[in-house]
């Protein structure tokens, strides 16, 4: 259990980190030649956890927007021999019978609109004589059916010019070519696009060893850096694609197709419904794309067509609703978090056991209600808390200034801004403490250090106990580690790491120590405990809900991949927290200790015959003995 009363900063440090580190690595796979100091990939665990806590909440806000399924009023459908009818008032069938033959065409070509179907040598893939619904054909026996070419690609296209995939089913022996009188019909002819390059942002950084000037970034890279800007938009592509054609016969009635099944069914003039064709590329890790540009004139493509049934197609709709929502909120697309966050969830899928992966996802909601529940108690105990005896207020301190570093150094490395966002409300909270903990007074006459015109006075509770002699000499020692480590991790950082400057290194340097030598910070309040012998002063019931999760983290640290900072986080958790518990075990609950109403829990015996201690075996903080007039009226 990392954390203590006092918000140590090695627990959300930790989360943090793994929060920012995938953005932070893609940025410097991408700059000039920038190697910054920067937090590890994302775990795997981590990754897990965000995933199944945002399905909770996208579940929720789609049922609340979820529309009716009443029947709609029926709208008038002008059918092909100009006939109108009531489409809503019938059920939809499938164009498409099971046993069906059909023809599968695949064009290549860099417009979005695709009308040379006589021109050859736009045509990628032809396959005749399909039968629709067939799971058991093709040269392995299961349906599908593959295709492999080289795409020569355009001089356009090699400039951040876009390539599709001009796809069609018809009936066997039709055409898709409209202007093919007697072998082009309409009703059986399903046709649908995608573009097979996705443009990501690439970031360049320009960063150099502050002492020589040097960097191992190319004289390329570089010059891009200078002439096109921190942000560039490439191309990039990856050779597999998968084509899937649904094999199903709902009966769907326009205008009550559930989301998001609604944006890819098709509904014919006569009422009925195409056959849906799902042109998936979810498979497709971030990590395995590549950028196009003159030195790739000619494309790998590696086609699959096979079947999928419903349930299925319901999973990767989910999904691709799921990107756009992300896009909304999130920071725009174009790579970065996300994309990491996706592929390390689609590996935990492929290379994860089935049983032990749906235990992963039901156990990580288990550690987000802890999480709320530890955050819930935290905030309730500082709240509600009159004395500080015990408690160590110069890690509260401390807190506000790691909390101020980790924002700081997000700022400088462009992460999502939903991380900015909980990292800035991480820091309010820290300060809100701060005022629990001390006397903050406004004072313009005597501005601290000159300029700043507030004053912070110790509380009564804090200098009239033995606790603030202790957390001076805890820092005072601590101090002897913390100032040499810290000096010989700044000498390494200036003398082997490249910044983008001065700034980016001092916030690199302190982010990185806080990262790597955090844990010493949480040593002060076992010091306290250890000169009080007591430990009645501490939030139990936070410091449970935060064991539990630690310990959730260390079974899964073993069992998924997971960077091994965090692992190290885990076991000095683990340490903490142990020590914690060893000194509650020889540190009972003193009866003669004062609490913050100036009662002890003798004076309690003799009034009520009993020692008040609640859940947590701690000596409950309540108020003074009632007198013998208020015992009769009662």
């Amino acid at each position: 259990m990392a954390d203590n009363t006092s918000a140590q900063p090695a627990a959300g440090d930790r989360d943090v980190a793994l929060a920012n580190g995938s953005e932070v690595a893609e940025n410097q796979n991408g700059q000039a030649g920038g190697q910054q100091q920067a937090a590890p990939p994302q775990s795997t665990w981590q990754t897990i956890k965000g995933i199944a806590f945002r399905i909770f909440v996208f579940y929720m806000v789609m049922s609340f927007f979820r529309k009716s399924s009443t029947p709609t009023e029926d709208t008038a459908v002008t059918t092909e021999d100009g006939k109108s009818i009531a489409s809503s008032s019938k059920m939809a069938m499938n164009l498409f019978e099971t046993g069906m033959m059909m023809d599968l065409r695949i064009y290549i070509s860099d417009k979005d609109q695709f009308t040379q179907f006589n021109e050859s040598q736009y045509l990628f893939w032809e396959l005749t004589d399909l039968e629709y619904g067939d799971w058991v054909g093709g040269p392995n026996e299961d349906g599908s059916y593959t295709m492999s070419d080289f795409v020569d690609v355009s001089e356009e296209t090699m400039n951040n010019g876009s390539l599709y995939a001009h796809i069609y089913f018809t009936k066997s022996g039709y055409s898709p070519d409209p202007r093919q009188k007697g072998k082009y019909a309409k009703r059986y002819t399903i046709s649908t696009s995608k573009r097979l390059n996705r443009f990501k942002k690439r970031h360049f950084t320009k960063t150099k060893n502050l002492l020589t000037g040097a960097t191992e970034a190319s004289e390329e890279d570089i010059k891009r850096a200078e002439e096109e800007g921190p942000t560039q938009i490439v191309s990039h592509w990856h050779p597999n694609l998968t084509i899937n054609i649904v094999d199903d016969h709902t009966p769907w009635k326009r205008g009550s197709v559930p989301q998001p099944l609604d944006e890819l069914v098709r509904f014919h003039v006569s009422g009925d419904y195409y056959p849906i064709v799902y042109v998936n590329d979810y498979w497709n890790l971030n990590s395995d794309y590549m950028p196009i540009n003159e030195t790739t004139p000619r494309l790998p493509l590696f086609l699959t067509y096979t079947p999928i049934s419903l349930f299925k197609l319901q999973f990767y709709a989910a999904q691709s609703m799921r990107n756009q929502w992300t896009m909304i909120l999130g920071d725009g697309g174009g790579g970065g978090e996300d994309d990491d966050e996706q592929d390390s969830l689609k590996r935990a899928m492929l290379e994860t056991n089935p049983y032990l992966l749906g235990l992963t996802f039901v156990v990580s909601i288990v550690h987000s209600v802890f999480e709320f529940l530890a955050f819930k108690n935290d905030i309730q105990f500082w709240n509600n808390r009159k004395s500080l005896e015990g408690l160590s207020v110069r890690s509260v301190f401390f807190g506000v200034f790691q909390s101020l570093i980790v924002l700081l150094y997000i700022m400088d490395n462009e992460t999502n801004f939903v991380v900015k966002v909980s990292v800035f409300i991480g820091l309010i909270i820290e300060a809100w403490k701060i005022t629990k903990v001390v006397n903050v007074k406004f004072d313009t006459a005597n501005p601290y250090l000159g300029f700043i015109p507030v004053r912070f006075e110790d509380k009564s509770s804090y200098t009239e106990s033995s606790t603030k002699k202790y957390d001076t000499m805890a820092f005072k020692y601590l101090s002897w580690l913390l100032f040499p480590l810290l000096a010989g991790y700044s000498v390494y950082s200036v003398i082997y790491q490249e910044h983008k400057g001065w700034y980016s290194f001092v916030l690199n340097m302190l982010y990185g120590f806080l990262l790597t030598f955090g844990f010493i910070m949480m040593t002060p309040q076992l010091f306290i405990n250890y000169k009080l012998k007591s430990v009645a002063h501490l939030p139990w019931r936070m410091l449970t809900y935060k064991a539990l999760n630690t310990f959730i983290d260390d079974i899964f640290a073993f069992v998924i991949k997971m960077p091994m900072l965090y692992r190290i986080g885990c076991l000095r958790d683990d340490v903490i927290f142990i020590i914690y518990v060893y000194q509650r075990y020889i540190y009972p609950v003193d009866l003669k200790r004062v609490n913050e109403f100036g009662t002890t829990g003798e004076m309690h015996i003799e009034a009520d015959g009993k020692t008040p201690v609640d859940a947590a075996g701690e000596q409950a903080a309540i108020a003074p003995p009632k007198s013998q007039e208020e015992k009769k009226k009662d």
